[in-house]
């Protein structure tokens, strides 16, 4: 059984792979595209829906400004590629908008970006799942009586998959992408074609009259509507940054390939998010969301309409009205890919805190890879975030699209700041004209670039804040002192850790201390050890919890004429722990340039309940002897025959192993033995 384990790893993540297989799990650019633009693809099936439910706030007559708002925001998705292709030609490391903001802005502003991005990371995943459950339900509705618990077994099958690592993860990713393109192109090229040779589309829902809250609003009203449903519409630029952070998994030349990932991302995504606007604005379809102040009222009945279709749904069952197998595909194709945009935060999340941990701002096993080079901690982390935001919000994509967009958005601004403060430091030493030209180009994108984000994220805070955006608002600042306080804690650890003359200077003298429960093979085995390192002075050290059992002790280690001191201290309140230590301070202060230590005998057991079954006392006492300056612990094993079956068994491969040189067997030996200090005490 303690095999089971090992073979489930395995034939869940698949074999483990070499520290020198890495360069193998590098992206041609054909499958980085649906691996790293999944999730701004995936927008389509979001991004209209958001700007309808907004407008719908004002009523119907609200949805004429549609056209409008989905045009500003494509405006602001092509600066915002033309910006971050500047960015992945300079910075090629994976640190994305971290490295620029740390390198030109400085190191809190790096943080400030880091803060932003995780927790957008962790929203890409929750509103893509929750958004595919959404789709999903429209074909399978007994999806969509489980919405929670649909969203969190694919949140657990995703996160599967990018174990077993980056390149079987991006071929098994780049098909269902490619045919969710075909399905979205189709329907644009069959939807407006039937609409050339004069058919009449209309959707289910465009007979329907569409009531909010704030009927007949106009003047300021209406134009801070309008920003409302443009900070909406932006939900589809989501996913461009992750380009910048996964630069390092692009085959060579790195730099140009992801900037040309990153044009034929905006190409596709500006042409399938303005077609699907337009066909849901043609064929009149609509979508209200009462938690939003809006209702989709029948005119014949003045009944709400409460189930509706997600709209893209609704636009691929007007077109192909005439073609329902096709509906289908594109359906399943939708929900598919949105499953699958979450990837994006899947590669961008664990690459982004690996670069933060190596620069000692979140914990270090974030840097390590496991055992298929993927970084194993961070895919966790993401998941376990993600499922609880999708339990917490109940997988509502209307609720959880209020915390999206200011993350990015903060990002970008943060981002094109430094890059515009990044060319003015090369012009400042650059001489040759063609090369000025050059950066002065990029500088003047992303100079624009700078303008636009930073509008727009005052737009998004405004707008947003009080329908859900006040929770990223809080959490950002929150991660940021938690990163600085990490930070703190290593370079704390680090100067304490700072050679000094003293520390190379051998001790005075060792005094050895064997600890004794009884007279048996491993205290004897323990005694033997200590004799051999030759200390200074040598004891045995009991502890009398039971006056009878201390003599009959005594009187045997004198008749074994054991050729050390038996020292027993008394304990009158029955503790091991404490006299112990009391007596080895006692040493101590006697001796402060002494060193001690101490010697425990320690059982190798086999399997994990007898760990229950001996010792706990004595795990504690090491625990404790830890933190008493000057004092060294040291286990002496002693094998009891239920180990003999571990013996054969290869060691476990632990998340970063494959960064490791390979151990001497001696060494894989002792790594295998568990266990703690012989008592019968216990």
């Amino acid at each position: 059984m303690s095999k089971v384990p090992d073979l489930v790893k395995r034939a869940l993540l698949g074999r483990a792979l070499r520290s020198a297989q890495q360069h193998e799990q590098l992206l041609p650019k054909r499958i980085a595209l649906p691996v790293f633009a999944s999730d701004a693809l995936s927008s389509v099936a979001y991004a209209p829906q958001e700007i309808l439910i907004t407008l719908g706030i004002a009523g119907l007559a609200a949805y004429q400004f549609t056209p409008w708002v989905a045009a500003a925001v494509v405006v602001i998705l092509l600066t915002v590629v033309a910006s971050y292709r500047q960015n992945v030609r300079a910075y090629t490391s994976g640190g994305g908008d971290f490295e620029v903001a740390t390198e030109n802005l400085g190191g809190n502003w790096g943080v400030v970006v880091a803060s932003a991005l995780l927790v957008d990371y962790v929203l890409t995943v929750a509103v893509s799942i929750s958004s595919a459950v959404d789709n999903l339900g429209a074909f399978w509705h007994v999806v969509d009586e489980h919405k929670v618990a649909s969203a969190i077994i694919l949140v657990v099958i995703l996160t599967v998959l990018n174990l077993r690592g980056l390149r079987e993860s991006g071929v098994a990713f780049s098909i269902p992408t490619y045919l969710f393109m075909f399905g979205i192109f189709t329907m644009l090229v069959w939807g407006f074609g039937r609409l050339l040779l004069g058919a009449d589309l209309r959707a289910e829902t465009a007979g329907l009259e569409v009531r909010g809250e704030e009927m007949g609003v106009g003047g300021f009203a209406l134009i801070f509507l309008l920003m409302r449903a443009f900070a909406s519409g932006c939900a589809a630029l989501t996913g461009v940054e992750a380009i910048s952070n996964g630069v390092p998994a692009f085959r060579k030349p790195k730099g140009p390939n992801a900037a040309a990932t990153l044009l034929m991302l905006g190409v596709i995504a500006m042409t399938m998010f303005c077609g699907v606007t337009a066909l849901a604005y043609i064929t009149d379809a609509k979508f209200a969301d009462p938690n939003h102040g809006s209702s989709l009222i029948d005119p014949a009945t003045g009944r709400n309409v409460s189930e509706q279709d997600p709209v893209i749904a609704q636009v691929a069952h007007t077109v192909f009205s005439n073609f329902p197998l096709m509906f289908g595909f594109v359906t399943l194709m939708t929900a598919l890919i949105l499953v699958l945009a979450a990837n994006t935060a899947y590669n961008g999340f664990p690459v982004l805190g690996s670069v933060l941990a190596q620069n000692r701002y979140l914990p270090r096993q974030l840097h390590t890879r496991g055992d298929r080079l993927a970084f194993s901690n961070g895919i966790i982390i993401l998941a376990t975030m993600a499922g609880l935001l999708i339990y917490a919000y109940g997988a509502d994509v209307s609720k959880l699209i209020q915390l999206y967009i200011v993350g990015v958005f903060v990002s970008f601004t943060v981002s094109q700041t430094g890059m515009v403060r990044h060319w003015n430091k090369l012009l400042s030493t650059e001489t040759e004209p063609a090369a000025r030209r050059q950066m002065k180009r990029s500088r003047a994108i992303n100079a624009f670039g700078l303008a636009m984000t930073g509008t727009v994220l005052v737009v998004v805070l405004v707008t947003k804040f009080t329908h859900g955006a006040y929770i990223v608002c809080i959490a950002m600042p929150v991660l940021y002192l938690l990163m600085k306080a990490i930070r703190r804690h290593y370079d704390r650890v680090a100067a304490e850790l700072v050679p000094s003359g003293e520390d190379v200077a051998l001790p005075a003298r060792n005094h050895a201390i064997v600890l004794v429960s009884k007279i048996h093979k491993p205290t004897l085995r323990a005694l033997a050890y200590a004799r051999a390192t030759r200390p200074s002075t040598l004891e045995a050290v009991s502890v009398a919890v039971d006056a009878q059992e201390s003599r009959r002790l005594q009187e045997e280690w004198d008749g074994l004429d054991v050729p050390v001191p038996l020292k027993i201290l008394d304990s009158p309140f029955r503790e091991i722990t404490r006299p112990v230590l009391n007596y080895v301070k006692n040493v101590r202060r006697k001796s402060p340039r002494d060193v001690i230590t101490v010697f425990i005998p320690e059982y190798v057991v086999g399997h994990w309940w007898e760990h229950l079954l001996h010792n706990q006392s004595a795990l504690r006492l090491k625990g404790r002897l830890l933190f008493v300056p000057g004092v060294m612990v040291t286990s002496v094993p002693w094998q009891l025959r239920s180990s003999d079956r571990l013996k054969g068994r290869p060691e476990p491969v632990a998340p970063g192993a494959s960064r490791r040189p390979p151990r001497a067997p001696a060494e894989q030996e002792g790594a295998r033995s568990g266990g703690g200090i012989v008592s019968d005490r216990d």
